[in-house]
């Protein structure tokens, strides 16, 4: 959903959570899209290109945060970017081929042969009133990749979100779309952006989807998006902020890396994984990197804890998660790295440990070879009751698709929830924004028939795109950047029953970027009592809403 719902299944795992979008190298040459010759593995579904974008609509509102009422301005719109750094400098903030280029612009005739460009949908939030240069903006965007950015604008800071009851199903419409009081407009501006061919956001031109489905791709169309968006709201003395989730953090490192000369005050990172290698969605695909089982096993324990499925449960989670944690980097990674010369004793010495931790039946940990990837926990832990637990937050259940399955086979908290979503977007960008009266809106392109993603990156100084060995991993990007930008801060946050991205696979991964120990201060970490979409949860949002200013306001001076 938010920013992983379809992704797995996009690539082939079910996953959901956008991998892990790499870095890209500096440089006009690395930073465009793949040249002729090279491999991609992008397909799509031809799209009618439209030559005249919408008109944006200005819109009036107020929203009441912490008993403060804040007027503002809503702007939504787009602003279309090209595939090269090349070609995006040929276009005007119109989206039109400036007269003076020199270029003969494309023919109208046939407009499948033009360059292609992305025109991005955004919603931009302005406090009335507000110094401009002085107040900061916060880029916000879920990921998938190819979700639309409706998870995080009806869902978390805009002025407006939708209610749904945490860890159940409601009742179809009418939904009820509030007031939203953890606004973030009390301490920054905020732009939600709906990534190329998903939203209101659409791509056109020859080859569009080559251009633009990729890690590398992806990233650049955002950098361009955001260096436009400044020049057209004169936001560039602003102290700047990206905000992505799921597949939106390994954007923003990709982002933020590619941002040449314009230094973030910070970034937030939520429900973070940068290295797919990491993921605890498809591990037996990859066999002899095991460290995804470890990171996975505090959520596991977690998720076991909230369904009561341990013998002995302690009286709070905490203290189990940080015994786990210790557990899954000590004895239980050491187990797994013996591979076949682990002994049998060894073996069910662990598999009684794990028991003990997750709640599932030692002869199954046994037969699994100690090893449980995502789906397979999914679809067992409540597998007594008939119940498929959540993946993207594990407090939700729903009934079995099909009871001798050996994965889950759906999400019950994206069913419980996605319905509600997308009624509030519709309803709320015609109602109240203005916009969008003939157009569909697209939870996301991952619903196009034959869509793929290219998931080849190439980091900063990296090796190009093609030769370099491993999984995707933008590690590398968030590295450079933070040694770039020494005073730029980080913040991580988490659900603890987040199974798309445990929370404890992105601890690890911030504790294993190549930056001086020095730099590791600049990172925060803020974990909370629900799942990937921690702002589903009203008591959560309400402390996420709080340690998100707090970041703000601490970092928006530079310092």
């Amino acid at each position: 959903m938010s920013s992983i719902v379809k992704v797995w299944s996009v690539l082939g795992v079910g996953l959901m959570l956008g991998a892990a979008a790499l870095g890209q190298g500096s440089g006009d040459a690395k930073r465009d899209a793949a040249k002729p010759g090279e491999k991609l593995v992008v397909t799509g579904t031809a799209v009618a290109p439209v030559v005249n974008p919408p008109a944006d609509s200005t819109t009036e509102g107020s929203v009441t945060v912490g008993g403060q009422a804040i007027a503002y301005k809503a702007v939504a719109g787009t602003l279309t970017v090209g595939a090269t750094d090349v070609q995006d400098a040929l276009l005007g903030l119109d989206g039109k081929m400036l007269s003076d280029t020199g270029v003969n612009p494309p023919d109208p005739a046939k407009p499948e042969d033009a360059p292609p460009t992305a025109r991005m949908f955004y919603a931009a939030y302005f406090k009335k009133g507000a110094a401009s240069e002085s107040r900061p903006i916060t880029f916000l965007y879920n990921g998938g990749p190819g979700s639309a950015t409706m998870w995080l604008h009806m869902g978390s800071f805009g002025p407006k979100r939708v209610l749904t009851t945490d860890t159940q199903h409601d009742e179809g419409a009418p939904y009820k779309i509030v007031n939203n009081e953890y606004s973030l407009l009390d301490v920054s501006d905020v732009v939600f952006i709906d990534a190329p061919g998903t939203g209101f956001s659409r791509i056109m031109g020859k080859d569009k989807e080559k251009a633009f489905w990729g890690t590398d791709q992806d990233a650049h169309a955002f950098e361009r998006f955001i260096r436009r968006f400044l020049t057209k709201y004169e936001r560039w003395n602003s102290p700047k902020y990206l905000f992505g989730e799921s597949y939106g953090t390994p954007r923003s490192a990709v982002l933020s890396a590619a941002l040449q000369n314009v230094d973030l005050n910070g970034i937030v990172l939520l429900s973070a994984i940068l290295s797919f290698d990491n993921s605890a969605d498809g591990p037996k695909w990859n066999p002899g990197v095991d460290q995804a089982y470890a990171l996975a096993l505090p959520t596991y324990a977690a998720s076991a804890f909230y369904h009561k499925k341990l013998a002995n449960p302690p009286a709070v989670l905490e203290p189990l998660l940080a015994e786990v944690e210790q557990f899954a980097l000590g004895d239980y990674m050491s187990a797994l790295l013996q591979g076949s010369d682990l002994s049998e004793a060894k073996k069910q010495a662990i598999a009684e440990k794990l028991h003990g931790y997750i709640g599932l039946p030692v002869a199954y940990l046994m037969k699994a070879n100690l090893r449980v990837q995502g789906g397979a926990f999914s679809k067992n832990l409540q597998d007594p009751d008939g119940l498929t637990t959540g993946r993207l937050d594990t407090r939700y259940k729903g009934p079995d698709y099909n009871p001798l399955s050996e994965e889950a086979e759906y999400d019950p908290q994206s069913n419980a929830i996605s319905s509600a979503y997308t009624t509030a977007i519709n309803q709320y960008m015609r109602t109240e924004l203005k916009y969008g009266a003939d157009q569909t809106y697209k939870p996301g392109a991952y619903m196009d028939v034959g869509f793929s993603w290219d998931l080849r990156h190439q980091p900063p100084a990296g090796p190009p795109i093609g030769q370099g060995e491993g999984g995707t991993n933008v590690m590398p990007d968030l590295a450079y950047t933070m040694k770039s930008n020494p005073k730029m801060k980080v913040m991580v946050a988490g659900g603890y029953y987040d199974l798309a991205t445990p929370y404890f696979e992105g601890k690890f991964e911030m504790h294993h970027l190549q930056i001086p120990l020095a730099l590791q201060k600049n990172i925060s970490y803020k974990y909370y009592a629900s799942g990937h979409m921690v702002y589903v949860n009203d008591d959560v949002l309400k402390q996420f809403h709080a340690d998100v200013a707090a970041f703000i306001k601490g970092t928006e001076s530079g310092r």
